[in-house]
C-alpha cells in the first residue's frame, strides 16, 4: 500500500474440489485478513462535523480464488 511492502501471512482456507460441466477440475480458496493502514504510512484522516473520524485504522481484505489443475 502506498509504496509500501511488507510480508504479510495470509490464512488461506481451502473451501471446495470439484469438476466444472466441462470436466476441468477446480480447486476454490478463500482468505480474510485485517491490516491497519498505519503501519504503511497511510495516517492521513478528517474530524468530522459530528465527532469521530472518517476513515478507520483498519482495510479488511478478502480474496475468492478458483485455480484450474493443469493439464
Amino acid at each position: 500500500m502506498r509504496g509500501v511492502a511488507k510480508p504479510v501471512v495470509l490464512p488461506v482456507t481451502f473451501t471446495v474440489f470439484a469438476k466444472d460441466p466441462w470436466g476441468n477440475d477446480k480447486a476454490g480458496f478463500s482468505l480474510k485478513t485485517t491490516l491497519n493502514r498505519k503501519d504503511y504510512g497511510i495516517e492521513w484522516n478528517k474530524a468530522l462535523d459530528q465527532g469521530g473520524l472518517l476513515l478507520g485504522d483498519e482495510v479488511e481484505v478478502e480474496i475468492n480464488l478458483e485455480a484450474n489443475k493443469q493439464k
